[in-house]
């Protein structure tokens, strides 16, 4: 692993990890925006080592019955129980029909 090189998550280990930052990132962005955005799945994951690690997820959330995509980026340094939303931005466009993703996968 490469310092600050960006890589695809990998490991059934990091599921829960990764759904947890999916979530936390989402409830960090209705809390900022007034939002009611509702977490629906993660659909692509990477992490980039840097003073701890960035993760760097593509995640599916309902906005007012939409599913939408959305980039998020979230900081966390475990050793200081520190977990910060960097990034929160829609990808213009960005449905799951648009990726090609199968629903309930």
């Amino acid at each position: 692993m490469k310092l600050g090189g960006v890589h695809d998550c990998k490991g059934s280990q990091n599921i829960g990890e990764i759904d947890s930052l999916a979530r936390f990132a989402v409830q960090e962005h209705n809390t900022k925006e007034n939002a009611l955005l509702e977490f629906v799945r993660v659909v692509k994951a990477k992490e980039q080592v840097v003073a701890g690690k960035l993760y760097h997820l593509t995640l599916e959330a309902n906005d007012a019955g939409n599913k939408k995509i959305y980039e998020v980026k979230v900081w966390v340094k475990p050793w200081m129980n520190f977990k910060q939303l960097q990034e929160f931005k829609h990808v213009e466009g960005g449905t799951s029909s648009d990726l090609g993703v199968k629903q309930g996968h």
